[in-house]
């Protein structure tokens, strides 16, 4: 699993241990995994790297059958419940990737300070982290 995978088997540990895949015991103590164990694998790693926590990951997988292998209906619905979420991920992705270097490269590096982005930090009132990426006007 790890080879096909691409995920260290501390991971694959790590995973079982959190509820996210399943694995069978051999005579001698070896995992072993389901075919469609692979597809969950893929999906946590994929997810994992858009930025999605393993604890929505883990809500997500749960609404997966654990009798059987998932089909396309099953991937499809949990495709659709996330489609709006990952919809506001990528906004928020190109928002940072489009303002990035204007708020780093006026130099002051500072949100209560800058005269050029937010004069007298009036977008503290808009709510605490960086507003103008994550809540644009």
């Amino acid at each position: 699993m790890a080879a096909r995978s691409g995920v260290a088997p501390s991971a694959l540990r790590y995973y079982e241990r959190e509820g996210l895949i399943r694995s069978t015991r051999t005579g001698g103590n070896q995992r072993r995994y389901e075919r469609h164990e692979l597809r969950r694998v893929a999906f946590i790693k994929i997810a994992q790297q858009v930025g999605v926590s393993l604890q929505e990951i883990r809500v997500a997988l749960a609404a997966l059958p654990e009798n059987r292998t998932p089909t396309k209906a099953d991937w499809a619905r949990l495709s659709a419940r996330w489609r709006r979420k990952l919809e506001e991920r990528i906004a928020v992705m190109e928002r940072l990737r489009d303002e990035l270097t204007g708020c780093i490269g006026c130099g002051c590096l500072s949100l209560q300070r800058c005269k050029l982005i937010n004069p007298r930090d009036q977008l503290a009132e808009r709510g605490e982290g960086p507003q103008m990426i994550i809540n644009p006007p």
